[in-house]
């Protein structure tokens, strides 16, 4: 193996990131754990960025939308979640006790059919969380949870939803919780600060979280290390990068390693300074929901159920569930999930502004999908197969926002010289005309989907387009504008 890369800070920030990432625009994330047993977590205050910019982060904790949450907010005392666990469980029935009843339903889990699924419905990339905050692992490690004896699953989850992504040509991607680790830690998150200060910071956890990683990268080489929340302090996490780089040139990493120093954590516990980190964090998530601040190093940035205005130099992903949960939540309705037209709209406003959409699927503890869940990703398939050379391999033109003179929303995205503009409705009229665009004088203009040419004309410094006959209804309709226009 030859060392391009060495283990520190200037040598990894060399790291670019790999074309098939920016082609691939679209992915699936899996949350699928012990949680997925109980599937629990309170519903009715929308998505986590709304619940907590209008009620706050102490308020959050105890009514926690994610159900992958589920431990923590067992864990505080007159929660929904400890009332549930009580009313159902009682309360002697310790969370890992899910374990059995977790190994029991994925024996009937067919991987080869989940990654049909997603082949199916154009996704270019999978990730799958390995770990989350609760600890149990999705892979017999060889090095176990030290806290809980089997807690992990009988079945090789990890290598075998892998083996059968790859063979489909699918890239593969691994989540692991670097900084929290419930099975560690059994004190909950109740605020802002208490959630900085949660992870484990012993030298036993640093070592069993660099052990995972290698074996991880190692045993099932991904393209992608997700690590989430943070990495534990007192370790050189870039050793790690330049591992992994070396093993996989074309693979890339996430941007939510920020380690928090042990000196900065005794700063943070006094009154003064929590209150001071209580109410910036209001203002921080109600002004940009929830992002991490970006660390030393990451190859590409991570907002969680939002997106960004504008077109971004730097590379991002746009990470959400299909409903306000990751994590299977049976209290959700099917109204509460994302509509495939929706999904539609939200991946095309996202790849014009140079994004790709990491779009969650929470299975039930036997691995079935819900069918809302189905629906939609399975409506963002359907689309891609008409329309998706607007969407793969393409990159963001000088803007990305535009609109027709009745109003309908457009977004550009643009392969070589073809220009795609996208309307994000069906214009009820037969022509329409683009705001500020230019187009030249021979060229051609198609309707994906519909392999005629369509008449245009110049207005202005707009452009007039007919439309065909009879167009059929669909969320986005992708025009072919070839040579690129003129620049505005």
């Amino acid at each position: 193996m030859e060392k391009k890369f060495e283990p520190n800070l200037k040598s990894v920030k060399k790291h670019r990131v790999p074309k098939w990432f920016h082609d691939a625009k679209f992915g699936i994330f899996i949350h699928w754990s012990l949680s997925s047993v109980p599937a629990f977590a309170v519903t009715g205050e929308g998505d986590i960025t709304q619940g907590l910019a209008k009620n706050g982060m102490k308020w959050h904790c105890i009514n926690n939308p994610y159900a992958e949450w589920y431990l923590n907010t067992l864990r505080i005392k007159g929660s929904p979640t400890e009332k549930y666990h009580r009313e159902n469980y009682g309360d002697d029935y310790p969370y890992e006790n899910f374990a059995l009843e977790f190994n029991k339903a994925i024996e009937e889990w067919d991987p080869e059919g989940w990654a049909d699924l997603f082949k199916e419905v154009g996704a270019g990339y999978v990730v799958l969380v390995t770990k989350h905050h609760d600890g149990f692992l999705l892979w017999p490690s060889s090095k176990p949870n030290p806290k809980k004896q089997n807690y992990h699953t009988q079945r090789d989850v990890v290598g075998e939803l892998t083996k059968a992504v790859k063979s489909r040509g699918m890239r593969m991607g691994f989540y692991y919780s670097g900084a929290l680790d419930w099975s560690f830690n059994e004190v909950p998150i109740t605020d802002a600060v208490s959630f900085l200060l949660n992870g484990p910071t012993r030298r036993e956890y640093v070592e069993y979280v660099n052990y995972h990683f290698r074996e991880l990268i190692d045993k099932y080489e991904p393209a992608i290390l997700w690590n989430d929340i943070g990495y534990p302090p007192g370790t050189n996490v870039n050793k790690l990068f330049a591992y992994f780089y070396n093993k996989t040139p074309d693979g890339l990493v996430n941007d939510r390693w920020l380690q928090f120093p042990r000196k900065i954590r005794g700063i943070v516990k006094s009154w003064p300074v929590r209150n001071i980190i209580e109410f910036i964090a209001g203002i921080v998530i109600r002004k940009q929901g929830i992002e991490q601040k970006k660390p030393p190093h990451s190859d590409y940035a991570t907002p969680e159920y939002t997106s960004r205005e504008n077109i971004s130099e730097r590379k991002w992903e746009s990470v959400r569930g299909i409903g306000n949960s990751f994590g299977y939540n049976r209290m959700e309705t099917e109204s509460e999930y994302l509509d495939a037209d929706e999904a539609v709209r939200m991946l095309v406003d996202i790849v014009s502004k140079n994004g790709n959409l990491l779009l969650n699927i929470g299975p039930m503890a036997d691995g079935t999908i819900p069918d809302g869940q189905l629906e939609c990703i399975r409506g963002i398939g359907d689309w891609l197969e008409i329309n998706g050379d607007a969407i793969y391999g393409t990159r963001p033109w000088i803007r990305a926002v535009g609109t027709t003179q009745n109003d309908t929303d457009i977004r550009f995205t643009r392969k070589g010289d073809i220009l795609y503009a996208i309307l994000l409705d069906t214009p009820e009229e037969s022509e329409i005309v683009i705001n500020n665009l230019r187009a030249a004088e021979k060229s051609t203009v198609t309707l994906l989907g519909n392999d005629s040419e369509l008449e245009w004309s110049r207005q202005g410094v707009n452009l007039k387009i007919s439309l065909p006959d009879n167009l059929p209804k669909s969320p986005v309709h992708a025009l072919m504008i070839t040579p690129l226009p003129c620049r505005d």
